[in-house]
């Protein structure tokens, strides 16, 4: 049928015209873009699977710098710890140089240097952070991502607690030193058998003697018990090295040694304010040590307050100390025992490196330091610490050390401590090390995951390029042709004039 009001195939021309533009602008699209989908009604749920493998290469690409900035703090610490091993080098050729019988210079100047050196390893483990509750004194975790799970997603590496921590507390060296002697026993009655006889077993058929010390270590005053026993087969005896592990075992912690003197009896050593409250007779067999024998740490400078503390009821007591870091006031009142004015003093002097602890009877207080220090003391006369004095003040001062026993002992009770740091260093180093290498392994993960994830969002949402080419020929022509055959047919009701000429 010829119609003149409506032209079909112009209408048709013009529908295929649109479908033919946006077949063009589509292909157009996609070549300038780069992408297939470039909005969600080009492919809504591939669209979504293309939006989580990007997000998870955006994640990995963080993880990758968390890795590398993980392994840049790592590779910090572990330049720290070396430096700390070399430290601890030197300190164990001072210590050596101490141990040697033959060592005819100071001990003192020795000393003063292996303090020093102390100091800076503590300095450094806390500029690294791994000193005793450091900022990675902890479980660090690095967030790298690419599981199913934040677990999975994270490497975890272990530097909490104590036994990762390098200040020298943590190490066990802070309590030690290389000056001259220990402290030998005194009081009760000497025993006749040497501990170094070739041969000789004590406590014998399950016996037991226990020490009892007045010390300040790790941040305060505390009574420390141990106890040698023995635990052999058929309970046959306890050997000097068998009595010394033991000893050293319970005191190392609070930086006291337990060795053998030139005469072969037991002396104890350490750069700790301590005092030996009692050795107690032993439950059964030949005792190790004078039963009832009592010492104190005059490897330390030394002042002692009267036998028996007695509270100052009548006016308060006040307590100036001068030491070479410092002056403190400490002032005890008649509401105190004897625990808590050695708590009040400790406050204030601990930090001057000046400690109180209970004397060798346990009823009176001993002050002790590794420098020398003095105190005036204010209070009624018969009360307080010094309540002994026949006046209302005294000014005391410290004694000098005046350890009688071997003088290599501190020298060798270094060493030892000091290998055991050395050997709790290397642990350190090794979880350093190791965490290190995890994240190294987890970032290189990372990488080929952000190419997989890279490669399957390609598959999705990038366009091919070369179909695209060819189909934007294709829609070029059917464009030209649709605007051809279009102008054919709006050119086509002009027949019906033909058959209106007569």
């Amino acid at each position: 049928m010829i119609s003149l009001a409506t032209n079909v195939t112009s209408l048709m021309a013009q529908q295929n015209l649109n479908t033919d533009n946006k077949f063009q602008s589509k292909t157009i699209e996609e070549l300038t873009s780069g992408y297939r989908i470039n909005s969600s009604g080009d492919d809504a749920a591939g669209l979504a699977i293309a939006n989580t493998y990007r997000a998870n290469v955006a994640e990995l690409t963080q993880g990758i710098s968390n890795a590398n900035d993980g392994t840049s703090q790592l590779q910090i610490i572990d330049g720290g710890l070396s430096n700390i091993s070399t430290i601890l080098d030197r300190m164990k050729t001072l210590a050596t140089q101490s141990a040697s019988g033959t060592f005819t210079g100071s001990r003192a100047t020795l000393n003063l240097e292996y303090s020093g050196l102390i100091t800076e390893l503590n300095r450094q483990a806390a500029n690294i952070n791994l000193n005793a509750g450091g900022t990675f004194n902890t479980e660090l975790s690095v967030y790298i991502g690419g599981a199913m799970t934040a677990a999975n997603a994270s490497i975890n590496i272990d530097l909490s607690g104590s036994q990762n921590a390098v200040d020298a507390t943590s190490l066990g060296v802070g309590t030690t030193n290389v000056l001259a002697g220990g402290v030998g026993l005194t009081g009760g009655t000497p025993n006749a058998q040497r501990l170094d006889a070739n041969g000789a077993l004590f406590l014998a058929g399950n016996g037991a003697q226990t020490f009892t010390f007045n010390v300040y270590a790790n941040g305060t005053a505390q009574t420390v018990a141990a106890t040698v026993s023995d635990t052999s087969a058929g309970h046959t005896g306890v050997t000097e090295s068998q009595a010394l592990n033991q000893l050293n075992g319970s005191l190392n912690p609070y930086g006291i040694t337990a060795s053998i003197d030139k005469n072969g009896l037991l002396q104890f050593s350490g750069a700790t304010a301590f005092t030996l409250e009692a050795a107690g007779a032993a439950s059964h067999g030949t005792p190790i040590a004078t039963a009832g024998g009592t010492t104190e740490n005059t490897a330390n400078h030394v002042l002692d307050g009267k036998a028996a503390f007695v509270t100052p009821a009548t006016s308060d007591e006040t307590m100036q100390f001068q030491t070479s870091a410092g002056a403190a006031t400490v002032t005890i009142t008649s509401a105190d025992t004897v625990n808590s004015a050695i708590a009040k003093i400790n406050a204030q002097t601990a930090i001057k490196g000046l400690y109180a602890v209970l004397d060798a009877a346990g009823t009176g207080i001993s002050l002790q330091s590794a420098n020398s220090f003095s105190m005036s003391d204010t209070c009624t006369a018969g009360e307080g610490i010094f309540g002994a004095a026949s006046s209302a003040s005294s000014n005391n001062s410290s004694t000098a050390p005046t350890a009688g026993a071997l003088s290599t002992s501190n020298g060798t009770a270094a060493i030892a401590a000091i290998n055991a740091a050395i050997t709790n260093l290397g642990l350190v180093q090794g979880s350093v090390g190791a965490g290190e290498n995890k994240l190294q392994y987890a970032a290189s993960l990372a990488q080929s995951q952000i190419s997989s994830f890279s490669a399957a969002e390609s598959q999705i949402r990038d366009a091919d390029v070369a179909a695209q080419a060819a189909n934007l020929t294709k829609a070029q022509v059917l464009v030209q042709t649709s605007v051809a055959a279009l102008a054919q047919a709006n050119s086509a009701p002009q027949a019906i004039l033909k058959l209106l000429q007569g």
